[in-house]
């Protein structure tokens, strides 16, 4: 394992027997409102501290991108850790078991490294570049679906964006009439690594955040999969509309999207 990818490892498992803990004894949750439908929790942060603390003791000088403190500028700017403490804090609020904790690290604009931990299962995801994606330490890869029919897609409903629901739903319609079925669980780091790991066909959602999509990128990438915009582009890590599955499903996934959504989303 590489050095770098180990110490990911071992913040997310940190990271998530603070998480675990807090769900065996039942903790009463101090929940804010970071914005419309969006929260936070202490454990979101706990959790994040210990992520921090834990890259912190062996990489002082990186930088540091978290979803809850925010940037810290390093001394190494060439090295980036992007962190999700929970991605699915709405789960994790209502007993959810459907959550995780998600890790990436960029080197030089590109993601080297990859983790997303589910806790509650115990499953942990990891990929280094050009090594491939793994779960438990088994090689996965995406699956073999060479078109929609029959497939599981997953998606996640753009509760930030409702203003493009009416075009959302249309594409919804689409591939819900091709598929053998669509899930929306609410985890857009796990929904990548179940397209990495061949549980989900594809994946599409709009209006993510760098620390929701990095780790979970990296991982359907080395696991034979692509990622790509609504457009079939590569802008998905700067606009947060991404679609992620096989490469031929991908394909006819972006060929159906782009005659549904209006110019603003193609991308």
């Amino acid at each position: 394992m590489h050095p770098m990818l180990n110490i990911a490892v071992r913040a997310a498992r940190a990271a998530g027997k603070v998480v675990m803990k807090s769900v065996a004894q039942g903790e009463k949750l101090i929940i804010e409102g970071k914005g419309q439908h969006d929260f936070v929790t202490h454990i979101d942060k706990a959790a994040e501290s210990v992520i921090i603390d834990t890259i912190r003791k062996s990489y002082p000088n990186h930088s540091i991108q978290a979803e809850e403190s925010g940037d810290q500028q390093g001394s190494d700017s060439d090295y980036l850790w992007v962190i999700d403490p929970i991605d699915g804090t709405t789960n994790f609020m209502r007993g959810i078991p459907h959550f995780c904790i998600s890790i990436a690290l960029v080197v030089k604009g590109q993601v080297q490294q990859a983790v997303v931990f589910d806790p509650v299962r115990d499953e942990l995801f990891s990929a280094s570049r050009g090594a491939g994606a793994q779960l438990n330490g088994y090689r996965i890869r995406t699956g073999k679906n060479k078109d929609l029919d029959g497939t599981i897609l997953a998606t996640g409903f753009p509760f930030r964006m409702r203003h493009i629901l009416p075009e959302y739903q249309a594409v919804f319609t689409k591939f819900f009439e091709q598929a053998a079925d669509v899930r929306r669980m609410g985890s857009a780091a796990l929904d990548l690594a179940y397209v990495a790991a061949g549980r989900y066909d594809g994946y599409w959602e709009a209006g993510l955040k760098p620390w929701d999509l990095m780790a979970g990128q990296l991982l359907v990438r080395e696991a034979g999969g692509m990622v790509s915009d609504f457009a079939g582009g590569m802008n998905h890590e700067t606009s947060g509309n991404i679609v992620a599955a096989s490469p031929k499903v991908l394909q006819m996934m972006v060929t159906q999207m782009r005659t549904l959504l209006p110019a603003s989303l193609r991308k």
